[in-house]
């Protein structure tokens, strides 16, 4: 985030889109950056790196509304573990103001030329929940079928693993596995994988699918919030108002159903765990576009 050519500096250019994907194998470990390359155009591409990340690389190289807007998002999305460095031409003391109370406060502050020396210090983290796996791509390929793209998020996918679609609730078969472009049998979290599956087209997957094991995850189009208003939006919201919702990769339209208790209704079903964060998001506003957050109950 901030200055974020320097992905370049440590990985080879994958897939771009308004996310930007580089990658590195070093021995058994595939390292993915992440880069929300549509922002600041649009506020959606940062919610969504922010979500695939485990560890956040911030190089400031200007203090603007845009660098103000990276640190609210990581701290409404609690991203804990981050590397914070800045360019010479950028003031610390006014930085370090900027940063005061949030998340970013936290991050181990180094030199830019020393980025790279403390990122390979990061070890991977993994889990042993039910499997699952969010999407950030779909296609179909030519004798193989519908390929997805994503991220293993909890536990292990494995080949002929019978597994769901969701929020569609269409049942897929995992036919085979790829990583860094290599066959595998499984695939354990935080990897980023390719799957060929069974028994969904392309154009019943989107940005923010999810497949996972049956009855691990709510699909609704309600939910209610414990909801916290940014302090930096400073215009009322009301009942019916239309908004943008943002949980994990998916951003879907909603409108209000109810103010206290904050209650969101999709024109969409939406797929989530319990004490997710929804951020709201007010793409056309001219000053901070997150209106306010809060963990799904």
């Amino acid at each position: 985030m901030g200055k974020q050519d320097i992905a370049a500096e440590f990985g080879k250019k994958g897939t771009v889109t308004d996310l930007s994907l580089y990658d590195r194998k070093e021995s058994d470990v595939i390292k993915t950056w992440v880069t929300p390359s549509g922002f600041p155009d649009k506020i959606q591409p940062l919610l969504q790196s922010i979500n695939l990340a485990e560890f956040v690389i911030f190089l400031v190289d200007k203090l603007d509304k845009f660098t103000g807007e990276q640190i609210i998002a990581l701290d409404t999305l609690k991203k804990t573990q981050g590397i914070l460095s800045h360019t010479f031409d950028v003031d610390e003391s006014k930085l370090n103001s900027m940063i005061k109370g949030t998340v970013v406060e936290k991050y181990l502050k180094v030199e830019q030329g020393k980025l790279k020396e403390e990122m390979d210090k990061i070890q991977p983290t993994s889990n042993t929940d039910p499997p699952r796996m969010v999407i950030d791509q779909c296609f179909d390929v030519k004798g193989v079928g519908t390929v997805i793209l994503g991220k293993v998020t909890c536990g292990t996918i494995k080949q002929y693993d019978n597994l769901k679609l969701y929020p569609a609730g269409i049942d897929v078969m995992i036919k085979s596995i790829q990583m860094h472009d290599d066959p595998v049998e499984e695939s354990i979290c935080p990897a980023r994988v390719g799957l060929a599956v069974k028994g969904a087209k392309p154009d019943e997957v989107g940005r923010g699918d999810v497949i996972a094991k049956e009855g691990t995850v709510s699909v609704k189009s309600e939910i209610e919030l414990d909801f916290t208003k940014s302090p930096f939006y400073k215009t009322d919201i009301a009942e019916n108002q239309g908004c943008l919702v943002s949980v994990g990769l998916q951003i879907k339209a909603a409108k209000f159903s109810s103010i206290a208790p904050l209650k969101l209704k999709f024109e969409k079903p939406i797929v989530y765990n319990a004490d997710d964060i929804a951020v709201i998001l007010k793409p056309e506003s001219t000053t901070i576009r997150i209106l306010g957050s809060g963990p799904i109950k």
